[in-house]
Parts: structure tokens; C-alpha cells; sequence
């Protein structure tokens, strides 16, 4: 009896625990944080992946810190959308802005904004709240799923109206709205931003019914912006259509009675299927008028899916930072699918969803990393749904997401790592997943035939003539590959898991073992100059410390290559310890900075965790527990970079738990240490996993304790966690500064590709690409390991009996060397390099400087006969900023001239645009030039096309000269409708021609 009574005691007293972190975990979360600095986060009402994200829009434009809609240093409010993308790096999103006003109303944004204070703001999870300055009104907000729910209480004695905007932000490309009866509205837009073609049906209904209203109709004339311009040549064209459509209505005002003092309440279900779909969303969603019951329905929502994380802890700013890092997490990916589970294809069809719930925002090149990986813990359910959504847009358009948006593709970043969410979900045992589906989609992303994928597979990796940000590339395809590689062992594919093993090894190629770093290749040979330092086009967001350590799934390769365990822990320390500056490009992204480490972007996340593979877990301690505390703040800009769609909060949570996922794919997690006394994991099957620190401020880790027997591992395997397990972290004495806690290689987590050791082409080196009589080539292996290299010089294929290479040579014409190393064991694919001897006796001086980034081969890539592509960040292009562009060649005697041309690259979107005009002038001295003719730009500066274009004039009669000087001058400042607007645009030239 005694023990029943104890046992009931016990229950109740878990349970009452659960219900009180049910009944208080939303009003834990801090939704601003973020909203300042660059998290690019919202504050209004969204419920757990919700379809609808109400909130407040203080940015009008597209601008890099307006992504989310709002930013916590503006002071104005434009009104309420119902979509928001939370911590994006693109902007995109904010359709149908409702805006509240009382008096007279205007349809210029500059009229209907009004300011507002943080002082009269408000927000917890799932509500939000401010007094708008203007017109003193209050306006609330709230969610379901499907529908946005808006309060505004107006003051007494005033003339009230909602504005509805459906020009908001991003481009249309058509538009619709309808007063359907005097308390229903109905329309349509859709648009064109980052997702190229996404479209949002609305109904809404009001609480009161409709006196007066007015619309603003769409035609050519009203085809600008706020600012009297036009958005872009797409709009430009979609407002044309509209025109010919005999004009739409695109905004509209609607007045209300409001002398019963009663708040005005509003209702709007969204749909990408159709007004059908919005109507059966609003009526399934939201029947009743009581505002109150709404907020509380979500409060009691988010306090459910808050609570499959219990913390004990005292602090309330360690309690609003982690419940916030929760919350955002459950952001996105997001609901696209009505009620009815209909839902809008990547094909841009209607389909019926069996069997899984449908989702968008696939930010995977952020979230693979730890937001799924936590997603396999909390929503193992939702995690098939997510699957389920890749393999229908995979059948609805032949490929897995990469950045899927609004059942668009925007094939932003790179890599494709919905293989390893799936990989990831199939390893640790996620039911429902049709495993034969999923390894047809994963080897159709592994061979597509863009983004340098065919070049990878050939030659095992990414040359910067091959892509732009090919270093980058190399390592995640590598990393990609690995991943496919385990589900062919899955599924026992012997002959695929070797393929994709070799691939998963590219990281091989890369790596310079005089400098320690991946390093860019081009033609055959080391990218030089080289700076460690430098934010550049042949990485991605980042620069060569970022991605250096980047082998997630084969660290034991990795620190082979850099000579073993104490040079590797060496090489950490530096990366950690070394100057927090870098050069070349500007990102902006690249931010939390210790040393070179940059918490602000994916590509360190996983770096800290890195000791732990050497035996030194204090080591990995010690730093995640400085990011956490220096980069994680209760406040506005307590995020250091870009949520990313809860990315950077997916970190803070796996860390705040003591452990993290280095390798997706593989069942282990390397930990830390857990910065909370008791954590409790609620798990979808009803049993939960327990996380005790005994003491988290002090000492340190002596072992761990899982279910009550001793370990000394510095990881946690998947199953554990599942098994309901209770894991403990057991401190030593605060003087202590070693233990024996992940030590021994036993107790390491493991990170090898397991077999088949690829072997690396030789790299092939010579000062440049192009010569005037003899160029000396020379040749090395990439891990310095003695074998033997052959080649041939015109291009064929090294055999055994090709020569051998000894010492380096010269040639004197041009040729394609290839070379390969033979082993014992293999050989290496071919490593092959283009050189080319000009022949003509010009030489060319630049009296502009070009900017580092943008130096292609030199003065004389001008006249190398080698054209520069549009894919110019492969390089080929001189880039000048700030500066008119200005070269003089030199004939070596006069020459009779009678055509000349000049060729330059447009690629607005990225401050790229043509000379205003470029100018030929004639020397016989070199210093007294004569006009011979000046070209003026006739293209459009606002065409978003990337083009290249010859400005070319034949003269009627010849004239002789022994100098040519040509001029191109800059476009200058970029204009208010450019992203840029402020900066200088940048001239890019390849090729002259002179005949």
C-alpha cells in the first residue's frame, strides 16, 4: 500500500510538472528576440509550423535586414501580413498587408505607416500586440494553422477603415480583390521575389459589416512603387497584363460603423490552392468571433509543443533564451496543405496529399545541419512528413529541394541536402519512408546536371574553372555523397556505396598540406596568390578557415592529411585563437567572429565540437560554453547571425543539452556539456530521455552515467536517447583541469569513410595560364607522399609508359598537360592543365587597379583570345569599383587600325552593370592621345538578365597608332531601386579585339 501511495505520489507530482511547463513555457518565449542585429527573426503570431505567420511589417522593401518584414530599429509600421520568413538571408513573403487607420485614408505607404513605440509592444508565443501612434488604435494579433486573426480596438468618435495593400514588397504578377458582401473580402496575389512564382488566395471575414469602401485599380500608370518607380521589368510587364485586363483592384479601403465601441475582429484564411481552399480553411479553422479563445488556443498549443523540453532553471534569461531557441525551431518548415490536404505542386498543380502532410521553406543548406537532427528526436512524425513533401516535389519535378520556397525551387546555396535529412531519418530508424523512392531520388541529385555537379563526378572534385564557390562545393557534395553512400549499405548496394565512398573523399583535392587549409584549384595546379583570410567567390559565405575543417563524415582523413592528432589540435587552437579580420568581399553574413570562427553562418557550426574527435572534450566545453554565453541574449539582438530558419537556435538547444550533431547521417552525437541542472525530453512514443548535470557551473566532466553505469565516452548514440534513457554528467573537483573523460580513441565518436582510400591527382603549377615564349610547369602531390607521376603534353591519356615526372620543364607553345599518379594499388584520375602561348605582339598595361577579387590572369587575359562567360565568378573577368576602367596597348610600332571592341559582363542583380561609355583613343608617343572613337551604352541598367555585350566601332578610314588607349567609364552610384542603392557599381571586362 505504502508503496502504491508512493508511486501515485510520484505521478502526480511529474504530472503537475508537465502541466505547470504547459501552463507557462509560451509565455517564456522572448518572440523579439532576433528581430534586431541580423537574426532576421518576426515577433507576430505563428502556431507551430503554421501556414499563416501574422505580424507587423516595418520594412517596405527588400533590404538584407528587412527579410523577416520587421527590424526592431525601425519606427514605423506599415500594417499586418500574413506570411513571414523567419531568419532568411533573402527576403521574400508579407502577403496581404491589413492596415488599420481612422480619419481619412491614403494608399501611399508613406501616408498610411504610422509610428509606434516598443514601450506599448508586445509578444509571447503565438500573440502580439501594439499601439499604433496614429489614430491611437490597439491592434492584436493571433493564429490557427490556416488563419490569421486581427483585433483593433479604434478610439470612440472616430471615422475607422482597414486598408488592405496587395502591392506590398515584392513584385506582381497579378493580382485580385473583391468586396463578396459587405462582411466578406476575397482576393488573390501573386508575385515574384526569391520565389519566382508564388500565389496566396485569401478570404477574409469582419465582425462588422462593410459601409463604404474603395479600391485603387491597377493599370500601367499605376505600375510603380512608392517611390515613383518601377520594380523591375517583370513587374513592369505583369502590370502591363493587368492593364489590358481592363485593371484590377490591387488596394482597397473599407470603412466600418464602430459606435458600439466594440473592437473590430477579423478573420483571414490563406491558401496557395484557391479561394475554395482559403474559404474551407477559414471555415474549418476559425468559426467563432471570440478573439480571447483564439490566444488561448495558441498559448495552449505552443505550451504543448514547448514542453517536449523540460529544463530546471532558475535564471529567467536563461529560461527565455532557451524556451526562444525552442520556439523558433518550431517555426519552420511550413504548413502548405488545406484542410482538405490539397495543396499546390512544384509543377504548379493541384494534388491531394495520402498519407503525409505537406510542407514548404526547406532551408537545407542551414537546417540539415541541427534542425533536422533535432526534428529525429521531436518529431520523428513530422519528419516523414517532410520526406514525404521531397519525394512529391522530386516525382512533380524531377528533383529533391535544395532551397524550395512556396513550391518554387530558388536554388539558392548549394549542395543538395535533403539526402542527408533523409539519410539522416533512415539511420535512426524513422518509420513510413519508402526506402527505394528515396535512394532513386538521392542518385538522381547526386548526377544533375547544373551547378558543376557532371564536373565533380568526372574529376572528383571542383576547379574554379569548373563553378564559382568550388571549393565549398567539393567538400558538401563530398559530404552529400557520403551520406548516399550509407543508404547503398542500407540497402546493401556494394558497387554504389564504393562509388559513392570515392566521391566522399574530394576533400583530398583540396587540401594544401604546406598551408593547412582547402585551398582553391585552378587549372590543374594552387589558386595563388592564396589568404587564408579572404572572403572570395570560391567560398561560400565565407572563406578558407570556414571550410577548412569541413569533413564532417571523415575526420580521421582529415587529420591524417594534416599529420596527425597534435597538428590538428594545433591547427583548431590557431582557427579559434588567430585574428578575428578578414579581406576581400564583404559579407555580411560571416559575423560572431572568435578568431576565425564565425558562429554567425553554418559553416563553423560544427567546429567547436571538433576536440572531442582528438581526445580533448574540455577542450569542446570550454568554447560551446563561450558561444553560448557571448552569442545568445534575452534581447533584440540576441542572435549573432541569421536565424536561418532555426538553425542557429537548433545549435543553442543541442548545446544547451550538452551534445551536437557533427555528422547527420551518423547515430552519434559528440557532447559537451549540458548547461542546465535537469533536462527532460518528451519523446512522440510517450517516454522520455533525462539529461542531469550535478553541477553546471563548476568543475569539470569526470564521466557519464547511462542508466546508472559508467562511461567514459565523449558521445551519445542515437538509440540511447530513444530508449528513454537517464544520462547523467558527473563533475570532478573545480582545480582539475584533465579527467579521463573521452580520452582513449575508444571513447572518441568515430568519423571515417571506412574504405577504398582515393587517391588524389597530382597538382600541376605553373606562374600563369598564358605566356608570350616560354612558361616553366612543375608538379606535386597533394599529400606529399612520394610516387610516381606521368604525363603527356598534348592531351591524350597518361599511360605506365607515359614519361615520367621528374623535375620541373619548360614549354614554349601552347598544349594541354594531363597527368596522373600510379600506385601499387590504383591510380588517380587526370589532372589537366591548359596553357597558351599568345601570338601576337601586344602587351597590354592597366592603369585602373582591378579590385583582388576580380584579377582574372592578369593585363594580359585582355588579349588572350579566351573569353570570359557569364558564369563570371569562375573567374576570367577584370572587376573595377569606385574607378573608370583605363588600359593602354602597346603595338611596339604603329600599326594601321580600322576596328575595335572592348567586351563587358551585366549582371545587375550583383552591382555589375555597363559603362555609360567606353572611349578608343591613339598615341604614337604614349603620351599625346587622339580620340579615334567613343561607344555609348544604349542597354537597360535595370534588366536582370546576366549578359555580356561587345562595344565595337569600325572606322570608315584607317588610322595608325602605335598605343591604343581605352577608356570605359563607370555607371557610377547605384540608384534608389537597386539593393545597393549608395554604393558604386563595378565595371567587368575580358576581351579587346584591335584589328
Amino acid at each position: 500500500m505504502n508503496l502504491m501511495r508512493f508511486l501515485f505520489v510520484s505521478f502526480l507530482l511529474c504530472t503537475c510538472r508537465l502541466i505547470y511547463a504547459q501552463a507557462n513555457l509560451s509565455g517564456l518565449v522572448n518572440p523579439f528576440i532576433g528581430t534586431a542585429g541580423h537574426g532576421h527573426t518576426f515577433p507576430g503570431a505563428v502556431l507551430p509550423f503554421g501556414m499563416v505567420q501574422l505580424s507587423p511589417d516595418t520594412r517596405a522593401d527588400a533590404s538584407w535586414d528587412g527579410c523577416s518584414g520587421y527590424h526592431y530599429s525601425d519606427t514605423l509600421i506599415y500594417g499586418f501580413s500574413h506570411t513571414h520568413l523567419s531568419g532568411t538571408g533573402c527576403s521574400d513573403w508579407g502577403d496581404i498587408l491589413v492596415t488599420p487607420g481612422v480619419g481619412k485614408y491614403s494608399f501611399n505607404k508613406k501616408d498610411y505607416a504610422s509610428t509606434f513605440s516598443h514601450q506599448n509592444e508586445s509578444a509571447t508565443a503565438g500573440y502580439y500586440s501594439v499601439l499604433l501612434n496614429k489614430g491611437k488604435i490597439k491592434a492584436e494579433l493571433t493564429a490557427t494553422q490556416r488563419v490569421g486573426i486581427h483585433k483593433y480596438t479604434f478610439p470612440k468618435g472616430q471615422k475607422a477603415f482597414i486598408m488592405i495593400d496587395l502591392m506590398h514588397r515584392d513584385a506582381l504578377l497579378n493580382v485580385s480583390m473583391e468586396l463578396k458582401d459587405s462582411v466578406t473580402i476575397v482576393g488573390y496575389r501573386q508575385s515574384k521575389a526569391w520565389a519566382k512564382d508564388q500565389i496566396v488566395f485569401f478570404e477574409m471575414k469582419l465582425s462588422k459589416p462593410v459601409k463604404t469602401s474603395e479600391f485603387s485599380l491597377l493599370s500601367k500608370e499605376s505600375a510603380v512603387n512608392d517611390n515613383g518607380e518601377v520594380n523591375s521589368n517583370d513587374e513592369a510587364r505583369a502590370m502591363a497584363a493587368a492593364d489590358a485586363l481592363n485593371s484590377v483592384k490591387q488596394k482597397g479601403v473599407f470603412y466600418f460603423d464602430m459606435t458600439d465601441g466594440k473592437p473590430l475582429i477579423i478573420k483571414v484564411g490563406i491558401s496557395s490552392t484557391g479561394f475554395q481552399g482559403a474559404t474551407l480553411n477559414l471555415k474549418t479553422e476559425a468559426s467563432h468571433w471570440d478573439f480571447e479563445k483564439y490566444k488561448a488556443y495558441a498559448a495552449r498549443v505552443w505550451n504543448a509543443q514547448l514542453s517536449k523540453v523540460v529544463i530546471e532553471e532558475k535564471s529567467k534569461d536563461k529560461l527565455s533564451i532557451f524556451y526562444t531557441s525552442l520556439y523558433h525551431c518550431f517555426i519552420h518548415p511550413s504548413l502548405n496543405m488545406d484542410v482538405d490536404s490539397t495543396y499546390r505542386g512544384r509543377d504548379k498543380r493541384i494534388y491531394k496529399a495520402s498519407n503525409f502532410t505537406n510542407y514548404t521553406v526547406f532551408s537545407l543548406w542551414d537546417t540539415y545541419r541541427a534542425l533536422h537532427p533535432l526534428f529525429t528526436i521531436l518529431e520523428r512524425n513530422r519528419t516523414r512528413d517532410f520526406i514525404n513533401s521531397f519525394l512529391a516535389q522530386y516525382q512533380q519535378a524531377g528533383r529533391l529541394p535544395v532551397w524550395e520556397l512556396s513550391s518554387n525551387e530558388t536554388d539558392c546555396m548549394i549542395g543538395f541536402h535533403s539526402v542527408s535529412v533523409m539519410t539522416d531519418a533512415l539511420i535512426k530508424g524513422i518509420k513510413g519512408i519508402d526506402t527505394a523512392a528515396i535512394y532513386k531520388a538521392m542518385v538522381a541529385a547526386s548526377n544533375y546536371t547544373n551547378f558543376g555537379i557532371p564536373e565533380f563526378n568526372k574529376k572528383g572534385f571542383l576547379q574554379i574553372d569548373d563553378e564559382s564557390e568550388s571549393v565549398s562545393r567539393s567538400l558538401e557534395y563530398a559530404y552529400d555523397n557520403w551520406c548516399i553512400a550509407q543508404v547503398a549499405r542500407y540497402m546493401n548496394r556494394k558497387e554504389d556505396e564504393r562509388l559513392f565512398t570515392k566521391r566522399s573523399q574530394a576533400y583530398k583535392f583540396l587540401f594544401d598540406v604546406t598551408t593547412g587549409n582547402m585551398r582553391p584549384r585552378k587549372n590543374g595546379g594552387w589558386l595563388s596568390p592564396f589568404n587564408a583570410n579572404e572572403i572570395n567567390n570560391h567560398f561560400t559565405e565565407g572563406n578558407s578557415w570556414h571550410y577548412s575543417f569541413y569533413v564532417p563524415h571523415d575526420l580521421e582523413g582529415l587529420i591524417k592529411l594534416h599529420g596527425g592528432e597534435s597538428k590538428f589540435e594545433t591547427r583548431l587552437d590557431e582557427l579559434f585563437n588567430t585574428s578575428s579580420k578578414t579581406t576581400g568581399r564583404e559579407q555580411a553574413d560571416v559575423t560572431g567572429l572568435i578568431g576565425q570562427y564565425a558562429h554567425g553562418n553554418e559553416p563553423s557550426h560544427h567546429v567547436a565540437y571538433l576536440y572531442n574527435y582528438l581526445g580533448k572534450p574540455q577542450k569542446t566545453i570550454s568554447r560551446v560554453k563561450q558561444i553560448c554565453n557571448d552569442f545568445y541574449k534575452n534581447t533584440p539582438d540576441g542572435l549573432i547571425g541569421n536565424d536561418d530558419c532555426g538553425q542557429m537556435s537548433a545549435w543553442y538547444v543541442f548545446s544547451s543539452l550538452g551534445m551536437y550533431p557533427v555528422c547527420p547521417g551518423s547515430p552519434q552525437y559528440a557532447l559537451s556539456e549540458p548547461l542546465f541542472k535537469s533536462v527532460k525530453v518528451f519523446l512522440e512514443d510517450g517516454k522520455s530521455f533525462t539529461i542531469e548535470n550535478t553541477n553546471p557551473s563548476k568543475g569539470i566532466v569526470k564521466h557519464t552515467e547511462l542508466n546508472g553505469s559508467v562511461l567514459l565516452n565523449s558521445f551519445l548514440n542515437h538509440e540511447n536517447i530513444m530508449n528513454a534513457s537517464s544520462f547523467k554528467f558527473i563533475k570532478d573537483d573545480e582545480k582539475k583541469q584533465e579527467s579521463n573523460f573521452g580520452k582513449e580513441l575508444v571513447n572518441r565518436p568515430g568519423s571515417k569513410v571506412g574504405f577504398d582510400e582515393l587517391i588524389p591527382t597530382p597538382v600541376v603549377n605553373a606562374k600563369s595560364q598564358v605566356f608570350k615564349d616560354k612558361l616553366e610547369v612543375s608538379m606535386d602531390m597533394i599529400n606529399m607522399t612520394p610516387m610516381i607521376i606521368v604525363y603527356t603534353l598534348d592531351g591524350s591519356e597518361p599511360t605506365a609508359f607515359s614519361k615520367v615526372y621528374r623535375t620541373p620543364f619548360t614549354i614554349d607553345s601552347t598544349c594541354v598537360v594531363k597527368a596522373k599518379v600510379f600506385t601499387n594499388y590504383g591510380t588517380s584520375l587526370n589532372s589537366v592543365a591548359n596553357y597558351y602561348r599568345l601570338n601576337n605582339n601586344c602587351e597590354v598595361e592597366l592603369l585602373s587597379k582591378p579590385n583582388s577579387q576580380y584579377t582574372a590572369d592578369g593585363a594580359q587575359s585582355l588579349i588572350d583570345g579566351i573569353k570570359g562567360n557569364m558564369f563570371w565568378k569562375r573567374g576570367g573577368w577584370l572587376g573595377f569599383q569606385y574607378q573608370d576602367f583605363e588600359c593602354v596597348a602597346d603595338f611596339k610600332s604603329p600599326k594601321e587600325l580600322s576596328y575595335f571592341s572592348a567586351e563587358f559582363l551585366q549582371d545587375t542583380r550583383s552591382w555589375i552593370i555597363f559603362p555609360q561609355e567606353v572611349a578608343f583613343f591613339g598615341s604614337n608617343d604614349g603620351m599625346n592621345y587622339t580620340t579615334i572613337a567613343t561607344v555609348k551604352s544604349t542597354f537597360n541598367d535595370k534588366d536582370d538578365n546576366v549578359r555580356t555585350e561587345e562595344f565595337t566601332t569600325t572606322l570608315k578610314e584607317k588610322v595608325r597608332y602605335r598605343y591604343v588607349k581605352v577608356k570605359a567609364k563607370n555607371y557610377g552610384k547605384l540608384p534608389k531601386w537597386h539593393e545597393g542603392f549608395g554604393d558604386e557599381a563595378f565595371i567587368f571586362i575580358d576581351e579587346l579585339e584591335i584589328r
